[in-house]
């Protein structure tokens, strides 16, 4: 059983910045891309960001390019995202979910996940 935990979430003024963490159990978290995703109050869940299981390829929403940065340190079973230039419209809960197959590229829908962590709060006050 995979169990993420995201943390780094908050309150924070539109301009600045964030770092959401997601960690990881297991032996595998290696082997498999994760994602980001989020879902403010009456949406669905939207991609956010995603890294391939080797951390060589990544892949952004075009809402956050530029300003938000997916990366992973495999020996930590960790991955982040750096979060600069915050807007209003960036406030939801923030997912990361692990990729279905093993060795994957990217995960750009929450369909392509099957586990995911229990969400952290950002809001972003204008």
């Amino acid at each position: 059983q995979v169990q993420l935990v995201e943390s780094g979430g908050g309150l924070v003024q539109a301009g600045g910045s964030l770092k959401l963490s997601c960690a990881a159990s297991g032996r595998t978290f290696s082997s498999y891309a994760m994602g980001w995703f989020r879902q403010a109050p009456g949406k669905e869940r939207e991609f956010v960001a995603t890294i391939s299981w080797s951390g060589g390829n990544t892949y952004y929403a075009d809402s956050v390019k530029g300003r938000f940065t997916i990366s992973r340190d495999n020996a930590k079973n960790t991955v982040y995202l750096q979060m600069n230039s915050l807007k209003p419209e960036d406030t939801a809960v923030y997912y990361c979910g692990r990729g279905r197959l093993r060795l994957g590229v990217s995960v750009i829908s929450a369909d392509q996940c099957d586990y995911w962590g229990q969400g952290t709060q950002v809001t972003v006050s204008s």
